[in-house]
């Protein structure tokens, strides 16, 4: 884990595929600890510590697009704007732009396009299986429903057409200790999806007061067969920060170092607050740090945004063409 976690002492568990929950270790949980003041130090410097130079920031900017899952998450969505999202995410920079840097070589879409339940179906009829989508579900934001509402949601959503569920946390069982209950609610997530869907299990780390907790709910969402780890819903009062990151991908880290996982990999989501194209490139570049290259890729890092693809696209204007346009002319949909 490196200096900013203490290490466990434990012994090596038997490896199983990161999507078959692990047996609940209560030792293991418990003796997480997070030096708050050493990450947020590491965070200051993965702000300074990496710069993509121009001949680099084209390949990155795509990185971030091809990682990112295209959101809709609006009480006002309707099929029409759904379908005009995920029309966005099959061409998301603009033609021009495409041609211009000699980047149509390669198909490029982003990761997926996220929507609630209801809107599933019409992502399915625009996407036509093109690429992912993704459905929050369990009561998305704040869970804070009944748990059999929570496997029927999940369970509609698949059957309308989702390949991925976001599912959030009951953040009570964090703040409370109940380390038990919350791996069971995330291991009957886990059973719902099976090998139907993608689970990414939302922490809502906004919601759970100190480093060292969101470093526990990390670890119990992983021994519970998540797929990924996502950091929030956006609806938080705080959301993806590095320090929160940081804390998160050395959760992953600990697991593979204890052999646990072995060539099995869980992922990683920051969600909320990025919004411009360089706060892309800090998430890249934490990941490149402290995880590696591979962990640049769709199938283990997504950045979940909406008004980010906008930033990225005028940026990749200013490279093309020396100048860059009004947002107002990348429309999202």
């Amino acid at each position: 884990m490196g200096k900013d976690t203490e290490r466990s002492t434990e012994k090596k568990s038997r490896a199983l595929p990161a999507s078959s929950p692990l047996p609940f270790d209560a030792g293991l949980i418990q003796s997480i600890r997070v030096n708050r003041s050493a990450v947020e130090a590491r965070a200051v410097e993965l702000g300074t510590r990496r710069a993509f130079k121009v001949e680099a920031q084209v390949a990155a900017y795509l990185a971030a697009i091809r990682c990112m899952d295209l959101t809709t998450l609006a009480g006002d969505d309707t099929p029409g704007r759904v379908a005009r999202l995920c029309a966005k995410a099959l061409m998301p920079v603009e033609g021009e732009i495409v041609t211009a840097l000699g980047i149509g070589a390669q198909p490029l879409t982003t990761a997926a396009v996220c929507v609630y339940p209801a809107q599933v179906k019409a992502a399915a009829q625009a996407l036509a299986g093109r690429i992912p989508i993704a459905s929050v579900a369990t009561g998305f934001p704040a869970g804070q429903t009944f748990m059999k509402i929570k496997l029927v949601e999940i369970d509609l959503a698949i059957k309308a057409g989702a390949t991925e569920i976001d599912v959030v946390i009951s953040r009570e069982k964090v703040l409370s200790g109940k380390w038990r209950s919350l791996y069971d609610e995330v291991v009957a997530f886990r059973e719902v999806c099976g090998t139907r869907a993608k689970l990414k299990t939302i922490l809502g780390v906004g919601n759970l007061e100190t480093l060292t907790n969101i470093a526990a709910a990390s670890a119990v969402a992983i021994l519970a067969g998540s797929d990924t780890i996502k950091t929030s819903t956006g609806f938080e009062p705080t959301n993806a920060t590095l320090p929160v990151g940081l804390t998160m991908v050395r959760q992953i880290r600990r697991f593979q170092d204890m052999g646990i996982l072995k060539e099995k990999m869980v992922g990683f989501k920051p969600a909320g607050s990025i919004r411009t194209a360089k706060d892309a490139m800090l998430w890249l570049t934490l990941m490149l740090e402290e995880m590696g290259p591979e962990y640049t890729r769709p199938h283990l890092f997504r950045l979940g945004a909406s008004a980010l693809l906008t930033d990225i696209e005028r940026q990749l204007r200013h490279l093309a063409f020396g100048r860059y346009a009004n947002a107002q002319y990348h429309p999202m949909g």
